[in-house]
Order: structure tokens, then C-alpha cells, then sequence
């Protein structure tokens, strides 16, 4: 009897270690993984690295907590690998910034910077064709060599070639027949560095154009303009040659008897540099102008809201037809550069005996290339030297008393203080003008007032363009400002 309570406690023991190897032996293994162990009192376990993959087996998910907590069911449970790459793909959805556009909203400050610098020199380039002009140098490179024309006469031989090509020309045979090779050489230096700073503007656009469009430095608006002006200033190279060929024609030179250029092609060629300058500088100023609004987008959106008034709306509309009557103005002057018409009617208000000629000089029928004379008026006002002075006259006129009267118009409107200042900078720039246009005149188109003054047109067209810069807002930069101030009124979440 002693012997059986002897035993007793020893089978007891048996009997509980049999029955926790049938239980480890007859559970599967994928519960034994996800029973949870709890640790020693006292003491707890953490993982040296809080990585995805440890927390995907360290935490069971919904389902496998319903499965061991509820009732067994047929419902089939997510795998470890399962559960694994859900709580990857959800942490790193969840750490991931979202994906950014691959160009962006603004445009870099430094592609504004090369555009302003990119109108400065194409500012110098019209200048220096103005003098190259009015030295009488552009007619002296007859022919039109992009490429080996970079390279001028390097010996005697050399220049004795293109002086004997320039003997051929109108120009030498009627104004220059006495003209020696170093003589020629002036001209000729005049005109190559003309021609050879306009490849350097060309170059110096291309490549850039292309480096801040690959490097995603512009939005794809800018990047198309940009585009834009590039193929501007292939086509202004092609209208240089163009309008120096209509010079070395004897069939174009009827009417005056004199050898020039046609001044249709001049007015396209000066008017084509003077659209390229005005969009390297606007879109130049846009840019900058971006940056400084959103850098405070709140007190900007004040700014272009007030813009749009109803009361600063009128003065902005009146600025772009300001614009357009400016551009004219320097148009019909390049018709005046074309047919030397400032060497007639040396005074000014009058024009001879009265303010203006007799009307037999202004519709002179010899003019008229039709026998029934149906285009006497508009042959006379583009190619009668008379009535092409008259019309560049009345449109500065009309020009100077356009800006005085906008002045006074913008003394009545609450406008901000720099577009005060800007309307004021353009009366002033107008009046330098007037004066240098008259100064021209009295004194027989002398070369350095005469170039000023072509530099005081493009001058004034800056003025209105800087003006407008500060009183329009395009749409882009109102969607750019408004959408700055929504992401600011945005709560962060954390």
C-alpha cells in the first residue's frame, strides 16, 4: 500500500508530460508560430529592428485573431508570406511621397536671368544694325555663307575677292566707285560683326534652350516658348539675308534710282528682332515676377485681385493698346529708315509752308502700279517718301498724347505704387524720344541722334512692356497664386 503512494506522484508527472507532448505533437505548426508567449515577469522583449518582416510575424492579423478566438470555421486563414507583403505594400504606401511631376510648376530663376540677358544683347544687335545701316555697311557682303561666312578675309588675296564682288553691286556702281579696299574694309568689318553677333545671339539661345529643357529647369509652357523664339531667330537670320538681297538687285531700284534695301523687307527684319527682344524680356519678367508672388501667395493674391478691379481693369486694356500703337509707330519708322525719308522735310511741325506738304507730293500718281490708280493711297503711305514722313509723324504725335492722356487717366485709379512708377518712367522715356525724333530731323539724320533714336523706340517699348508686366495677370499666374494660398489654408495632418 505504502509502495502505490510511493508511485503515485510519479505517474502524475508522467502523466502531465505526456499529455504536453500529444498537444505539441498533434497542433500544427501554424499555430504554434502565432501563440503568443508571454515573457518572463519582469522582464520584456523588443526587437533590435522594427522591420516589416519581424512585425509581419510578430502580429497576427484580423483574421487569424477571429479564427483563434472564435469558433474553428472553414473560412481558409492568410499565410505568413501573405500577411508579410500586405503589411510591406501598406507601410511603404504609407511612408512613400507621392510622385512628383517630372517638370515643374515655375520655372528656374536662372533660365529668367539668361533671358534677360539674352534680350540685352539682342537690344545691342539692333542697335549696331541700325549704325551698320546708316554707314551705309550693309550691302557690302554679298553673299549669305551661315557657316564659312563666320570667317573673314584672311589675306590679300582674300579681300581682293571680296572686293571684286563687291564692285558688282548696285551700291559701288552708283555711290562707291571710288572707293579704295581699305575704305571697303570698314564697311565690310561693320557688317561681319553684325552678321557674326547675330549667330552668337542664335547660339547662345539654342544651346541653353535645349540644356533647361532636358534638365526639366522650365514648365512645359515655358519650354514651348522658349522653342518658339528659337525658331524666331532662325527666321530673322533668313529675313537679314532676304532683305540684304534686295539690295543687290538693279530690278528693285526703279522707283528711287537709289541703292537700298526694299524697306518691306527692312520693316519685317527689325520688326522681327524687336518681337524676339520683347519675348525674351516678358517671359523673363514672368518668371521673376512668379517667384516674388509666391513667396508670400496670401498678400499676392491681394495684390492680383485688386489688379482686376473694376477700376484698375480699364487702365490695363488701355497699356496693351498703348503697346500695339508704340510697335506701329517704330514700324512706320523703319519705312522712314528705308526710303531715307528723314532727308526730306528737315523741320518740324512744318512741312514746307504748312504743317502739312502739298497733296500733289503726298498722292504722287507715279506711285501707282495700276492703270486705273485703285492702289494710289496705300502705295503712296508705304512707299512715297512724303507721306511716309507725314504718317510717322502723326503716329509719334498720336503716341506722345496717348501717354500723357494714360498718365493723367492713371492719377484717378487706385493703382499700386509701382505701376505708378512705371506709368511715370514711360513719360519720361516718350519724351527723350519726341526730342530725339525732331533732333533727327533738324539735323539731317546725323548717325549718332539717328541710332539713339532707334534705341529710344525699343527703349519705349521696354517702358510699356515693364509697365504691363505690373498691371496684367495672365492665368497661369493666378492659378499658381491661388493654388499657394489653398495648400497653405490646408491643415497638416499628422
Amino acid at each position: 500500500m505504502a509502495t502505490l503512494f510511493t508511485i503515485s506522484p510519479l505517474r502524475q508527472r508522467l502523466a502531465v508530460r505526456a499529455s504536453a507532448l500529444l498537444r505539441d505533437t498533434f497542433v500544427c505548426k501554424r499555430c504554434l508560430q502565432h501563440q503568443a508567449k508571454a515573457p518572463p515577469a519582469g522582464q520584456t522583449y523588443q526587437s533590435l529592428k522594427q522591420t516589416p518582416f519581424l512585425r509581419a510575424f510578430r502580429q497576427p492579423s484580423q483574421r487569424q485573431t477571429r479564427a483563434q478566438s472564435s469558433a474553428p470555421s472553414y473560412e481558409p486563414t492568410v499565410s505568413s508570406l501573405g500577411a508579410l507583403g500586405q503589411r510591406i505594400a501598406l507601410e511603404t504606401s504609407a511612408k512613400a511621397p507621392p510622385k512628383a511631376s517630372a517638370w515643374p510648376d515655375t520655372s528656374s530663376k536662372s533660365v529668367a536671368y539668361w533671358l534677360l540677358g539674352s534680350a540685352a544683347s539682342v537690344f545691342g544687335i539692333v542697335i549696331f544694325g541700325g549704325l551698320t545701316r546708316l554707314t551705309e555697311s550693309g550691302l557690302s557682303i554679298t553673299e549669305w555663307r551661315p557657316v564659312t561666312g563666320s570667317f573673314p578675309p584672311r589675306n590679300e588675296q582674300a579681300w581682293e575677292a571680296e572686293f571684286a564682288l563687291y564692285k558688282l553691286s548696285p551700291e559701288f556702281k552708283m555711290l562707291n566707285s571710288r572707293m579704295d579696299l581699305e575704305e571697303f574694309k570698314q564697311i565690310y568689318w561693320m557688317e561681319w560683326t553684325h552678321r557674326l553677333w547675330g549667330r552668337v545671339v542664335g547660339i547662345t539661345f539654342l544651346l541653353p534652350t535645349a540644356y533647361f529643357i532636358a534638365r526639366r529647369r522650365v514648365n512645359p509652357a515655358m519650354a514651348g516658348r522658349l522653342v518658339g523664339i528659337c525658331g524666331l531667330i532662325g527666321f530673322q537670320g533668313f529675313l537679314g539675308w532676304w532683305m540684304v538681297k534686295s539690295g543687290l538687285k538693279d530690278d528693285l531700284l526703279d522707283t528711287g534710282k537709289h541703292p537700298r534695301v526694299s524697306q518691306y523687307r527692312l520693316a519685317a527684319h527689325l520688326g522681327t528682332a524687336f518681337i524676339a527682344y520683347l519675348a525674351m524680356l516678358w517671359n523673363g519678367l514672368q518668371i521673376l515676377r512668379e517667384h516674388r508672388l509666391l513667396r508670400n501667395p496670401t498678400e499676392s493674391a491681394k495684390l492680383l485681385e485688386s489688379l482686376q478691379s473694376a477700376q484698375v481693369r480699364p487702365f490695363g486694356r488701355l497699356v496693351g493698346a498703348l503697346s500695339i500703337l508704340v510697335f506701329t509707330t517704330a514700324m512706320s519708322g523703319a519705312l522712314v529708315a528705308g526710303l531715307d525719308a528723314g532727308l526730306i522735310y528737315n523741320d518740324f511741325p512744318w512741312m514746307g509752308q504748312g504743317l502739312i506738304p502739298p497733296k500733289r507730293e503726298m498722292l504722287d500718281p507715279f506711285y501707282s502700279h495700276t492703270s486705273d490708280q485703285k492702289d494710289l493711297l496705300w502705295r503712296n503711305m508705304l512707299e512715297n517718301p512724303v507721306l511716309v514722313q507725314l504718317d510717322h509723324r502723326i503716329l509719334a504725335t498720336t503716341t506722345f498724347c496717348a501717354i500723357l492722356a494714360l498718365w493723367g487717366y492713371s492719377r484717378t485709379r487706385p493703382l499700386p505704387t509701382a505701376v505708378r512708377k512705371g506709368m511715370l518712367g514711360v513719360v519720361h522715356l516718350v519724351s527723350l524720344q519726341v526730342a530725339l525724333g525732331i533732333t533727327t530731323l533738324w539735323y539731317l539724320v546725323p548717325t549718332p541722334v539717328a541710332a539713339a533714336h532707334q534705341a529710344g523706340a525699343l527703349a519705349l517699348l521696354t517702358g510699356v512692356l515693364v509697365l504691363g508686366s505690373r498691371v496684367w495677370v495672365p492665368r497661369r499666374t493666378l492659378r499658381l497664386v491661388q493654388g499657394a494660398v489653398s495648400q497653405a489654408h490646408v491643415p497638416m495632418r499628422l
